[in-house]
C-alpha cells in the first residue's frame, strides 16, 4: 500500500486528487493538508511514502514546505504539482531535492503511475514539464556541451544505468534490464550522481538527455522513473 499526503489549498483540486487515487486500491491517501505548515505536521505525524504538494499555496508554501520534507522525513518522496505558468519553479524546487513534477491538468493515469514511481525509490517528470525544463537548456549550447563532456568522463556501464535513468526506469527495472542486482544498481546510481555532480536523479535525467542518451524528450515520468532517493 502506498500512502500518500496530498497538499493543496483548494478543497476542491484536493477532491480531485484523492478521488483519482481511489481508483487505485493499492494507494492510500493518509492525509490532507490546506498549506505547507500543516504539510510538514501531518507529514511528521503520518510518515508517507509519497507526498504532492502544490507549489503556491498562502502562509507556508511548497518550496518551504519541500525543503523542510526534505530534511525532516527524508524517506518521503515530494512531488510538486505545477502550471505551466509556474516554470520559474521548477529549478528552484530540483535544487531542494523534489522527487518529481507533475501538471494539475495531467492524465489521471500519469498522477497514479507518477506516486507509484517516487514510492518505488524513482520519480516523475511530466513529459509536458520535461520539455519545457530541456527547452530552457537548449537555449544555449553550453549546458549541452558540459553535459556531454560529463556523460564522456563515465564508464560505458555507468552510461547504461544514466541513460535508463532518463528512460524513466526504477532501480529495480534497471536491474531487471541489465540482469544485476538491485544492490549493484543502487551502487552505480550514486556513483553516477557523485559523477555528474547533480543531487537527484531528475537531474541526472536531464543530463542524460542534453547528452543524447534519451531520444525522446517526453519519456521522462511516463514509465516511472527517477528519484533523488538512491
Amino acid at each position: 500500500m502506498v500512502r500518500v499526503l496530498i497538499a493543496d489549498d483548494e478543497a476542491m483540486i484536493r477532491a480531485g486528487i484523492r478521488g483519482i487515487l481511489a481508483a487505485d486500491p493499492a494507494v492510500e491517501v493518509v492525509a490532507e493538508a490546506g498549506d505547507g505548515r500543516e504539510a510538514v505536521e501531518l507529514a511528521r505525524r503520518h510518515r508517507p511514502d509519497v507526498a504532492l504538494l502544490d507549489i503556491r499555496m498562502p502562509g507556508s508554501d511548497g518550496l518551504t514546505a519541500l525543503g523542510q520534507l526534505r530534511e525532516l522525513v527524508p524517506a518521503t518522496g515530494v512531488v510538486m504539482l505545477t502550471t505551466f505558468g509556474q516554470d520559474e519553479y521548477i529549478t528552484r524546487a530540483l535544487d531542494l531535492g523534489a522527487a518529481g513534477f507533475l501538471l494539475k491538468a495531467s492524465d489521471p493515469r500519469e498522477l497514479i503511475a507518477g506516486v507509484h514511481a517516487v514510492a518505488d525509490g524513482g520519480a516523475c517528470l511530466s513529459p509536458r514539464v520535461a520539455r519545457r525544463v530541456i527547452g530552457e537548456l537548449r537555449q544555449g549550447t553550453t549546458a549541452r556541451d558540459r553535459a556531454r563532456e560529463l556523460v564522456a568522463e563515465l564508464s560505458e556501464r555507468e552510461r547504461e544505468v544514466l541513460a535508463l535513468i532518463g528512460a524513466g526506469l526504477s532501480n529495480a527495472e534497471i536491474g531487471r534490464r541489465l540482469h544485476l542486482v538491485e544492490g549493484t544498481i543502487k551502487a552505480y546510481v550514486s556513483t553516477v550522481l557523485t559523477r555528474l555532480g547533480v543531487r537527484n536523479r531528475v537531474r541526472a535525467a536531464i543530463v542524460a538527455y542534453e547528452a543524447g542518451l534519451v531520444a525522446d524528450a517526453s519519456a521522462p515520468g511516463e514509465t516511472g522513473g527517477q528519484a533523488d532517493r538512491h
